[in-house]
């Protein structure tokens, strides 16, 4: 009777790979299924890390809705512009920059709404340039209002 339940145990285990790999696989091969919505959110994205990256407070200040709900996973929920901008400058103005990881990301539409970003990048403190940096996972809500797009929430991930 062990035996027979050992071996269950390893062909569950098995099945559970298969199905690991398989979603790591379909991953790999994201398409979008709107390209010009992609490529307006890549271009969205590169704007705003630009400005993050050269410490331009009114073009971050601009992107982002005044209703913003930013949760980071060490340091909480932010859902106040002011402070954020406040910290941003403080912790990250000429201090941090961000790098994206090449073909990291993926844009979903949502209906009536606007799309969802979710990529991998990675910062390096100016401070320390030689401290080694994870690429760690990203999640952006945009909001299209006519023609312009606001980050409403973020959610950072380390």
């Amino acid at each position: 009777m062990r035996i027979l339940a050992s071996l269950l145990v390893i062909c569950l285990l098995g099945s559970c790979n298969t199905k690991i790999e398989q979603i790591k696989d379909a991953a790999m091969i994201y398409e979008p299924e709107d390209l010009k919505l992609y490529e307006t959110i890549v271009a969205m994205d590169k704007k705003y890390f630009d400005a993050y990256n050269t410490c331009d407070m009114a073009t971050q200040d601009a992107i982002y809705a005044e209703d913003i709900e930013f949760f980071h996973d060490k340091g909480g929920l932010m859902t106040s512009k002011s402070d954020l901008m406040k910290a941003l400058e403080e912790n990250i103005c000429n201090k941090v920059t961000r790098q994206l990881v090449q073909g990291s990301i993926e844009v979903y539409p949502i209906k009536d709404y606007g799309a969802v970003e979710i990529g991998f990048h990675s910062f390096q403190n100016k401070e320390e340039p030689n401290a080694p940096s994870q690429p760690s996972k990203f999640i952006v809500l945009w909001k299209q209002q006519d023609d312009d797009w606001k980050i409403t929430k973020v959610i950072s991930l380390h």
